[in-house]
């Protein structure tokens, strides 16, 4: 049997599910996939990153006496050239509305063997006793007891007597061939994965305490390395099960289970409202570009999205305050945010995406109570008093007191800072969305 190995989101060879699966005689690939490429702009850091990981992906696979063949196509026509060498494709299988259209038509091509890669879990398994899947975060964890308690979870094997299909083609596009200009990586995305793995299960103990402030250094930077499996889920489980204090982290780590759980069993969420309220959202077009391009005239608000846009880079406490602000200050639909998101964003996770938005705009499962509106001054008063985190961004008010960044409109009253005053009032516009959700909730009775 001759089978394709169709690398997507888990560019390594440890712990890889079509490695293992995989029988004797195999074809290793990636594709570029100008469905997706067509609709980035051309400045996509994410790009570079790939980019780079495919290259190492391809000299790993080298070293074991395999190789990975590099495709710059639409993946329907490069199954329709490989069609009649081959008996099947194995891959890691992806839940949102674009990776399961494209596989649909992939299948009627050549059939298609899916493995639970780029998650610890399948979304199948784990229901309640009744068999229907949880809403709430709290109780689903507390199922998973049997194996958040293990020390280990079983990770693939990679079968060591596969060999390399000959194969007559030795194209590998450069970035520029692909559309993209090289662009400048955050340094974490250049540092070798245990070299961020050991710098972080030193950092570990301060994690559940110092995750929330904007400017400390908290994160386990491991989420654009997940994304695009260059380290796998149960991989990150297995080191830090080792490491002490690592409970609070690792709860996290399943929060990114939860939310594709929850896309799986619900994928009109990724277009709907998953509580199935019906509202109507503001549709002034200027005040989201506003919010896009950081000019709010709130401080905390705008140093997030300048910084977003100049790094690919969102703090969580971040992304939480920036999506409140946007869904019931602005009140503007989560679907725009969590589009702009999928555009920016180097480690955008469509489903954990899809889910944190619709939490932020209490519309999702396990959502926060719409009555919950973050309040972005006492947020950044609360978690980056003296400004640090605001003054790297926002230049321009590096000299103004600290306590006037968490004063609604001391900066934009201010006649000697050239600093816009808000665009929205923060108390009102909380009492309108409050009577807004209350409405739509009167009337999905």
């Amino acid at each position: 049997m001759k089978q394709i190995l169709w690398f997507r989101r888990d560019l390594r060879i440890e712990d890889n599910a079509i490695l293992s699966a995989a029988n004797a005689d195999v074809l290793p690939i990636f594709i570029f996939d100008k469905n997706i490429l067509n609709k980035l702009p051309k400045d996509d850091k994410r790009v570079t990153f790939i980019y780079d990981s495919v290259l190492k992906l391809k000299k790993s696979l080298q070293e074991i006496g395999l190789d990975l063949h590099i495709f710059y196509d639409e993946p329907i026509n490069v199954f329709k050239k490989l069609k009649n060498d081959f008996d099947e494709v194995l891959c890691s299988v992806d839940f949102d509305d674009y990776a399961k259209q494209r596989d649909e038509k992939i299948e009627k091509i050549l059939p298609l063997k899916r493995f639970i890669d780029s998650f610890i879990l399948n979304p199948n398994d784990h229901l309640k006793s009744d068999l229907t899947p949880y809403k709430v975060f709290t109780p689903f964890y507390k199922s998973l007891d049997f194996l958040t308690s293990s020390n280990e979870i079983e990770t693939y094997k990679r079968n060591p007597n596969l060999k390399i299909i000959p194969f007559d083609y030795n194209f590998i596009p450069k970035l520029e061939d692909l559309g993209f200009t090289r662009q400048e990586l955050p340094d974490f995305l250049n540092e070798e994965i245990k070299d961020l793995l050991k710098d972080f299960s030193l950092r570990i103990k301060d994690y559940q305490n110092d995750r929330d402030f904007f400017y400390k250094d908290a994160t386990s930077k491991l989420s654009v390395h997940l994304r695009f499996g260059l380290i796998s889920a149960k991989q990150v489980f297995n080191y830090f099960k080792r490491v002490p204090n690592s409970d609070f982290f690792i709860r996290e780590l399943f929060w990114r289970e939860f939310y594709n759980y929850i896309l799986f069993h619900n994928p009109k969420s990724e277009f709907e409202n998953y509580n199935k309220l019906e509202i109507s959202w503001n549709e002034n077009e200027d005040d989201f570009i506003n919010w896009c391009e950081g000019n709010t005239g709130v401080p905390i608000i705008d140093a997030a999205m300048k910084h977003l846009n100049n790094t690919g880079l969102m703090h969580n406490r971040l992304r939480m305050i920036v999506a409140s602000f946007l869904t019931k200050n602005l009140f503007i639909s989560w679907k725009k945010g969590e589009k702009y998101f999928a555009l920016k964003l180097l480690d955008y996770e469509a489903s954990s995406n899809i889910g944190s938005w619709q939490w932020s705009a209490s519309t999702g499962a396990d959502a926060a109570p719409y009555f919950r509106v973050f309040n972005p001054y006492i947020q950044s008063k609360k978690f980056d008093e003296d400004g640090i985190f605001i003054k790297s961004v926002l230049k321009e008010l590096k000299d103004v007191d600290s306590k006037d960044l968490h004063i609604e409109n001391a900066i934009g009253s201010n006649l000697f800072i050239n600093y816009a005053k808000a665009i929205v009032d923060i108390k009102i516009s909380r009492q309108m969305a409050i009577q807004k959700f209350k409405e739509a909730k009167n009337e999905n009775l």
